[in-house]
């Protein structure tokens, strides 16, 4: 059986008086993670080794799926991948593979546009139409009623009209991939001849989620925001978030208080929130491929398969 190779921890150089310490318990919840992963993973891979990738994918992620299941400790599990990401490999290089996961709700939903009129949804409302504009302006979009108005059709709809008026139906409504993003997107940069909308990192400000009935539970993980997106939410020069961020539980709210500006703890989660986005690139007959996963509050699927990298 291969020897787990632990995983090796990267000091960010931008960072002043700041050190990741990882505790003695967090070290065995990696080397047990490590240890199980490696030793059922290398078996699927010697299984499977005449299968095409997608099909090694699923094994690989049944794999995971049966192992995560038995750590209790998500918050340890997930708040130690979210400083740096897990790689597994075999000493014979028979497999290699990179997990690496960060919070699901790492960003403002921009489906909490759609939410204008909803009251008991004005805070997620507001933040999402304070980020939007702050992009619209800071990205110089050309057409941003253009834009907003192919959004806003597939959140509440699911119909959206083409340059020359004709309606299309889509099956959903709501806008739950960065992928079905990027499709409106496109249609957008097509008909307003706009190439600012591919020079927004998107994924820094939003993520694509299904919006809970529950506006109580409609929060975000305030504390792994990115610096770009604490910078235009909070109207605060990146230079001087740069300095002071450092994401993790309680970040959002250190930040805001040396600032002096309000945190609204009804939005910001302070505290670990236990849904957990991941991404696993792997290689097989010397290609390099990739699926995600969502760990939601310890149940483990929405298995996507992205293909070779």
């Amino acid at each position: 059986m291969d020897k787990p190779s632990l995983p090796h921890i990267k000091k960010n150089s931008k960072r002043r008086g700041f050190a990741l310490i990882i505790t003695l318990s967090v070290l065995m919840v990696l080397i047990s993670l490590t240890t199980v992963m490696i030793s059922y993973l290398d078996k699927a891979r010697g299984e499977a080794s005449s299968t095409e990738a997608m099909i090694q994918a699923n094994l690989y992620f049944n794999d995971i799926k049966e192992i995560l299941s038995r750590f209790k400790e998500r918050k340890t599990l997930y708040n130690t991948l979210y400083a740096t990401p897990l790689p597994l490999s075999g000493e014979d290089e028979r497999f290699s593979m990179l997990l690496t996961c960060r919070p699901l709700r790492n960003g403002i939903n921009l489906n909490w546009l759609s939410f204008e009129n909803e009251p008991l949804m004005q805070l997620q409302y507001n933040a999402a139409e304070t980020l939007w504009e702050k992009i619209v302006q800071n990205y110089g979009i050309l057409d941003p009623e253009r834009l907003r108005q192919i959004l806003l059709s597939q959140m509440k709809t699911g119909v959206w009209k083409d340059e020359e008026g004709v309606e299309h139906l889509s099956l959903k409504r709501g806008i739950y991939a960065y992928e079905a993003f990027l499709q409106l997107l496109s249609r957008y940069q097509f008909e307003a001849d706009d190439p600012s909308v591919g020079k927004v990192p998107w994924q820094k400000f939003f993520v694509f989620l299904p919006v809970a009935k529950d506006p109580a539970r409609n929060k975000v993980a305030g504390g792994y925001l990115s610096e770009e997106a604490v910078a235009l939410l909070f109207d605060l020069d990146i230079a001087s978030v740069k300095e002071e961020w450092f994401p993790g539980e309680g970040a959002l709210k250190r930040v805001l208080d040396k600032f002096g500006i309000r945190y609204e703890g009804k939005l910001y989660a302070d505290t670990f929130i236990n849904q957990s986005y991941c991404d696993v690139s792997y290689t097989y007959k010397k290609h390099q491929y990739a699926f995600s996963f969502i760990d939601q509050e310890g149940e483990v699927n929405g298995f996507e398969f992205y293909g070779e990298r």
